[in-house]
């Protein structure tokens, strides 16, 4: 792996939309035992940010990766 922040912002990015999108969470979380968290994790104020934060890690990935 030659962009390792590219790599993760895409990861992360991917799994924070599909935890948004889909109902992944509330299948995961009682799965490992931690479906407390549920109603802390389960909501836009959590995972949008997330989004948000993962697709400026890619973006800057593949930004530095082009100027380097």
């Amino acid at each position: 792996m030659k962009n390792k922040l590219a790599t993760t912002g895409v990861t992360g990015a991917l799994f924070a939309a599909l935890c948004c999108f889909t109902p992944l969470l509330p299948i995961m979380l009682p799965a490992i035992g931690l479906g407390g968290l549920m109603g802390y994790i389960y909501n836009d104020a959590v995972l949008l940010p997330a989004l948000a934060i993962f697709l400026v890690i890619a973006g800057y990935g593949f930004w530095k990766g082009k100027t380097a």
